[in-house]
């Protein structure tokens, strides 16, 4: 799986909204026009919760899908009713929707209550029998002439099979001609390319109140949220902008302890998590401020900086926290301690459900995301090289001192660093930490994962 896919949606592209009822296939058809599998997909009804969207093409035809929750009956107070309005939301934006329904189950009840609902909605819709291979779906796609939308398009998104006609099916609603390209000017430079977003990932513990937090900086209800927890079951990424600046926000599902996870869906959700990390640049670890610090916590803060993402630690619900000087100290005093090869990961304080703190934590990703792209100039790394040294020289092991040459900043994101030396495998472990401590604390990348080795040097006079 690749988060790639939802990278670069052009907001002003053709949307098509994938809906239908719980497990007719709905998100095995949008990883098949993406490309990619963005969307969890199970024999399990109902794994859709929140809209996803994804670049998609077909053949010539370039659209953002859109993934949608399963419709189900529910007063607008339940899950199922507030899931029933992102789909709606999904469907009010798009140039067509396909309603997609089971050819080996036929047509449903419900499918009909569906049919009904779209029909007074206005939009283009286009019906898609799925699961179409096989003599066991020909009942149900002839089924499919009773809602009264046209021919059913018979395809399989598992195997691949009707995607021709459901070319012909959606052309019409989405080619349109592109503008020429117009070339700069005489003695103009083309434009340069716009910065890539901030990818920010948001984690944390079941009903931590990620989704929440990201409903408010978008200003809408954007994301499925309530009290019951585990609400978000795959990763969700929604390009947005924050005070004109791009950013791909992604929220996750919840994680428990692993010893607790015995679900197979809550196991996918888990690893769609972690992988939501790996292509994040900044990732916020979202605690629940009645709740205070867990173990849990501490094990995600790990994960997260041994990937080598940019880590920021945020108190959510603040606005209802008891005793908010005392808890921030025990926090903080418990992340020094629990996090003790990275000191200094910053530590705020915000609401969700206020939207206090928002700014802040805005603006320290950003920053973050700078801190831990930065590259130092090689003449200022080995003026910090030498003082270092000067400060604490290497150790003599067997009366032979150890030399370390030069050091070299070798990538960014994460900073990583190799020195070189001779008999750089005698060093002990608690010299590299005074190294990479150093590092941190000297060129201003406190609080960030740093990578460093050693490498050493071959005498050119050892013929063994």
């Amino acid at each position: 799986m690749s988060m790639t896919s939802v990278l670069d949606i052009d907001a002003d592209a053709p949307r098509v909204a994938i809906v239908g009822r719980p497990n007719v296939g709905k998100s095995t058809l949008f990883n098949r026009l993406v490309g990619k599998r963005l969307a969890l997909v199970d024999d399990q009804p109902g794994v859709t919760r929140d809209r996803r969207e994804g670049r998609a093409s077909l053949l010539d035809l370039e659209f953002v899908a859109v993934d949608t929750a399963g419709f189900e009956d529910g007063s607008d107070e339940s899950l199922s009713g507030r899931m029933r309005a992102q789909t709606e939301a999904a469907v009010a934006r798009a140039a067509v929707a396909l309603l997609v329904y089971d050819a080996r189950a036929g047509v449903t009840p419900l499918d009909r209550h569906f049919a009904s609902w779209l029909r007074r909605r206005g939009v283009p819709l286009v019906l898609v029998a799925n699961k179409a291979e096989g003599l066991q779906a020909e009942a149900g796609l002839n089924e499919g002439h009773e809602l009264g939308l046209g021919e059913p398009i018979g395809l399989s998104a598992e195997h691949g099979l009707g995607l021709g006609d459901l070319y012909q099916a959606l052309a019409p609603h989405l080619q349109h001609e592109a503008p020429e390209a117009t070339a700069p000017a005489e003695g103009e430079d083309a434009p340069e390319p716009p910065p890539g977003p901030l990818k920010i990932a948001i984690v944390g513990r079941p009903n931590a109140g990620k989704s929440t937090l990201i409903n408010r900086l978008l200003g809408e209800q954007r994301l499925v949220t309530g009290p019951e927890a585990g609400i978000t079951r795959d990763s969700i990424a929604i390009d947005w902008h924050y005070d004109g600046q791009p950013v791909r926000l992604v929220d996750t599902a919840g994680l428990r302890k692993r010893a607790r996870v015995t679900d197979k869906l809550e196991k996918l959700s888990a690893a769609d998590t972690k992988l939501a990390v790996d292509f994040a640049e900044v990732v916020v670890l979202l605690l629940d401020a009645t709740q205070g610090l867990e173990s849990q916590d501490l094990r995600i803060a790990d994960m997260v900086l041994s990937e080598g993402r940019a880590l920021i630690i945020a108190l959510n619900k603040w606005d209802v926290a008891v005793d908010q000087s005392r808890l921030f100290q025990g926090v903080r005093k418990a992340l020094d301690e629990g996090l003790s090869q990275i000191k200094g990961v910053p530590l705020l304080t915000c609401s969700g459900a206020t939207g206090k703190g928002l700014d802040t934590l805005m603006q320290v990703a950003f920053e973050t995301r700078s801190r831990w792209s930065r590259r130092v100039p090689t003449s200022a790394l080995n003026r910090w090289f030498e003082a270092a040294l000067a400060r604490n020289p290497p150790p003599a092991p067997g009366g032979i001192r150890i030399k370390l040459r030069y050091a070299t900043q070798v990538a960014t994101r994460p900073p990583t660093f190799v020195v070189f030396g001779n008999r750089t495998d005698a060093l002990p472990a608690s010299y590299g930490r005074f190294l990479t401590n150093s590092l941190a604390a000297d060129l201003d990348f406190g609080g960030l994962p740093i990578r460093l080795s050693f490498r050493g040097g071959r005498n050119p006079f050892n013929k063994g």
